[in-house]
């Protein structure tokens, strides 16, 4: 029954007992979204467990929009999600869903349960609802309006939905019990007044059911099977099913939690992620630095290297903070498999071969991948003057040093073995030019009577164009910000540099998307950043090694 598509874990064995035993003809999940923010990272683990076991089991996974808080909804939050659904390679049951579609039916059940005596109007302030409520040690009191009559209650309902109170003067309550171990049941709100324009119903309605109120209904009226969600909602299923019971629901669905994602050296909280933006921090929900989908599409994360991640992680209900460089990890064997290898030179300092005529221009044909022939070939040029990157030259030689110093060698990478001759320093002491010979009978061999250690790369400078390179770091400087009440205290102010050099200008005929510069990393065009700049800017995704972080 299953594939090899996903691990097997606890919620897969529940799905296969339930077929086993007939209990469902057809599995049917959702992904469940609110459209208040952009999708991020801890998003595509539920994203991928539910549209997955779709796949394994032939079911089906409905996107559903639970648009229930009109102040912090927007439609193009909702643009945002369907697009890096796709982007992950997602397709949905049908049509989109929305709760706010089923405004009507959750209005006509709230009635019902006034009608049953098991809701009641309140009209406590917010603060006196958190008072009266109690805590873990301390157990609730009723309401002074918890015994209200059915008539008057219906009545209060109807103008609630009339628009004759204000904002968080009243509000609709479960009548279950204030004394209960678990909070989440001492008569919690079902639906208040907000004054505010819905994206999507515009302004039919001032009042709005809650999300434990709209959100059992929704999977009972889609045909949900199994309602996944993380274990913040553990309190949250016995009001789930105290709902469903109590609105006569028939074969209702079944709510199993599973570990929400954490990241090291990131948060997922949308609220949190949105003072980001807020405070300018970033510039914007899809930020290379963000772990928002759009924030890593931007940064040259793959759909491929997402899933894959979701599934090493697996699925359980134990938290526990997930490794940075496993995500890393995901991304960097994905690319060196598929990302085409180019030189690029992100911090430049120019080489002049002084036993070259001035119009000598050898051409190289190389491999786009030294695994992949298919990927094709592209053409590389030696000739007078060549750029290197700083860290490659030293002006002092030592043992343990592998590249280019005064009266050393070094190969160039597809090319010949050069030896540097003399440097060119400023009026600061900086070199700025080095002067070197090559071998002219090197090209594509060592010689004969000597051994050549270092390998560098390099650009031609008649064949090369400038560029940008944003180079990042985790947002963060403590691997669990998502814990720290202040987490603004531990922002990395430090997390991008900008750097200005070259790369190669075939590149600029290249119809890739992801690009190894060799030496350097894996790197992605950023269009939007290129246009601005007027000259192509690459994001750097990940380096060709694991780092570890300070």
């Amino acid at each position: 029954m299953l594939n090899n598509k996903i691990n097997k874990n606890f919620i897969l064995k529940i799905i296969d007992k339930d077929l086993k035993n007939k209990k469902y003809k057809k599995i049917h999940t959702r992904f469940p979204p609110e459209p208040n923010g952009f999708l991020h990272i801890g998003h595509a683990k539920s994203i991928y467990l539910n549209f997955e076991i779709a796949k394994i089991y032939n079911g089906k996974c409905n996107l559903r929009f639970d648009d229930t808080n009109p102040l912090n909804e927007k439609k193009k939050y909702v643009t945002s999600i369907k697009k890096n659904i796709k982007w992950m390679g997602y397709k949905w049951n049908k049509k989109s869903f929305y709760s706010s579609k089923y405004f009507k039916k959750l209005n006509k059940y709230a009635i019902y349960l006034i009608k049953k005596k098991v809701a009641y109007i309140d009209q406590l302030s917010k603060k006196e609802i958190k008072e009266y409520r109690g805590t873990l040690i301390k157990k609730g009191k009723n309401s002074p309006y918890r015994n209200r009559s059915t008539k008057e209650n219906l009545k209060l309902f109807k103008e609630m939905k009339n628009g004759k109170f204000k904002d968080g003067e009243i509000c609709l309550r479960a009548k279950i019990n204030m004394k209960s171990s678990n909070i989440t049941m001492r008569d919690p709100v079902l639906y208040r007044v907000k004054h505010s324009f819905h994206y999507k119903t515009k302004n039919k309605w001032c009042i709005y059911p809650t999300y434990d109120f709209s959100h059992c209904i929704s999977d009972f009226i889609e045909g949900i099977t199994h309602s996944l969600c993380s274990l913040e909602f553990l309190n949250n299923k016995e009001l789930y099913k105290w709902i469903l019971k109590k609105i006569n629901a028939k074969n209702y669905p079944k709510q199993y939690e599973f570990s929400r994602l954490n990241l090291e050296y990131t948060i997922l909280s949308k609220r949190k992620l949105k003072t980001l933006v807020k405070k300018k921090i970033v510039q914007g929900w899809n930020d290379p630095r963000m772990p928002t989908l759009s924030g890593l599409k931007k940064r040259g994360y793959t759909p491929s290297s997402i899933k894959n991640f979701c599934k090493k992680i697996g699925i359980s209900k134990k938290n526990n903070l997930i490794e940075l460089s496993l995500l890393e990890h995901c991304i960097r064997n994905d690319l060196n498999s598929n990302a085409p290898r180019f030189m690029a030179i992100i911090n430049p300092i120019k080489v002049i071969i002084i036993n070259m005529k001035k119009n000598y221009n050898k051409k190289i044909i190389v491999q786009n991948h030294p695994k992949n022939k298919n990927m094709g070939t592209h053409k590389i040029y030696f000739n007078k003057i060549i750029y290197i990157d700083k860290s490659d030259f030293k002006e002092k030689f030592n043992s343990k040093y592998r590249r280019l110093a005064l009266n050393k060698e070094v190969r160039l990478r597809y090319s010949y073995v050069i030896k540097a001759k003399k440097i060119k320093k400023d009026n600061q002491g900086n070199i700025i030019k080095i002067f070197c010979t090559y071998d002219k009978n090197t090209l594509g061999k060592n010689p004969s009577n000597r051994k050549i250690k270092g390998v560098i790369h390099w650009i031609s400078k008649k064949k090369s164009i400038t560029a940008k390179f944003q180079l990042f770091k985790p947002i963060f400087t403590i691997p669990n910000p998502e814990n720290k009440k202040k987490f603004l205290k531990y922002i990395n102010f430090k997390s991008i540099t900008i750097k200005n050099g070259f790369i190669e200008k075939c590149l600029l005929k290249n119809k890739f998307k992801n690009f190894q510069f060799e030496r350097e990393g894996y790197f992605i065009i950023d269009k939007k950043q290129s246009k601005i700049n007027k000259m192509l800017t690459f994001n750097k995704t990940i380096s060709l090694k694991e780092k570890k972080f300070k």
